[in-house]
């Protein structure tokens, strides 16, 4: 058994060639998803979808330890449709992104034996998918965090997805018991809440 966890710990530090063949999905996504490291005008997150929870701890641990620029990166606690789970890499907002994350991809192909061609790129909340090339990422991504704020400005921040919102509602509502605090979050408008509302009696 402590062979096994030697063994895990050595792939975690030490991913070959292909040891992620098939288990990351081609699509890169920037800034779909609010920085904890910073402000979203400091700081780019770009995002990974992984095939399980392991692959995705496995490309984290890679990630950190493989390059200085790297601020953050970590994999979500819950499990997406499918059983995806999301990897999530935090990067200065500069005009070094571009090369950044085309060296952080270019390492990716090794790893899941793809290639750049094979890959898409989306910014933001557009459904466009772009070519993976350092021109599209200078061309779609602002560098600066003037111009992020002179293209989205303060109130398009709250549109950003965060990154585990229901988490952090729970944790908020967890403190709030403890502190013997009125728990006051209010339930999203859904078929499911409506109908747990009108069972209960409630309006």
């Amino acid at each position: 058994m402590q062979n096994n966890n030697h063994n895990s710990k050595l792939l975690r530090e030490n991913l070959e060639a292909g040891d992620l063949k098939r288990l990351v999905h081609n699509e890169l996504h920037i800034d779909e998803y609010k920085s904890k490291m910073g402000t979203d005008e400091d700081v780019c997150v770009i995002s990974f979808k992984v095939s399980g929870k392991e692959p995705g701890a496995d490309l984290v641990s890679f990630i950190e330890k493989g390059y200085d620029f790297v601020l953050d990166a970590d994999v979500s606690s819950g499990e997406k449709e499918g059983g995806d789970y999301l990897v999530f890499v935090e990067l200065q907002r500069s005009k070094e992104l571009p090369t950044q994350i085309m060296a952080i991809i270019n390492d990716l192909m090794n790893l899941t034996e793809q290639t750049i061609e094979e890959w898409r790129v989306r910014y933001y909340k557009s459904t466009t998918d772009n070519e993976l090339t350092p021109e599209v990422l200078a061309d779609i991504i602002p560098l600066t965090s003037e111009a992020y704020d002179a293209k989205y400005g303060k109130d398009d921040e709250e549109e950003i997805i965060d990154t585990e919102p229901e988490d952090i509602t729970k944790d908020l509502d967890a403190m709030k018991s403890a502190a013997g605090l009125n728990v006051d979050t209010v339930a999203p408008k859904n078929e499911y809440t409506e109908s747990l509302r009108i069972a209960a009696g409630l309006k």
